[in-house]
């Protein structure tokens, strides 16, 4: 029963590392939106292609938000949003 009793603290250690790691809340994706002529694109999870969209080099501009008229997620890239046409 002593042996039990000192390595109790160890038990309690190891259930409290599991509990932190099982219980830790998961890193989700950040929402992504381009405006193009006014129109605000929800591309979460899409790859810029020729069939989706670009983002073109242009001064003084951003290319992907957070939200509509939210944050831009890469400030200061000087990229602007192009929606590429179906």
């Amino acid at each position: 029963m002593n042996k039990f009793l000192n390595k109790l603290p160890l038990l309690a250690f190891v259930l409290a590392a599991f509990a932190a790691v099982a219980f830790s809340p998961k890193e989700m994706e950040t929402d992504q939106y381009g405006l193009h002529n006014g129109v605000w694109y929800n591309v979460t999870g899409q790859i810029p292609s020729d069939q989706t969209y670009r983002c073109n080099n242009q001064e003084d501009s951003e290319c992907l938000f957070d939200a509509p008229n939210g944050n831009p997620i890469n400030p200061g890239e000087d990229r602007v949003f192009v929606k590429m046409p179906l």
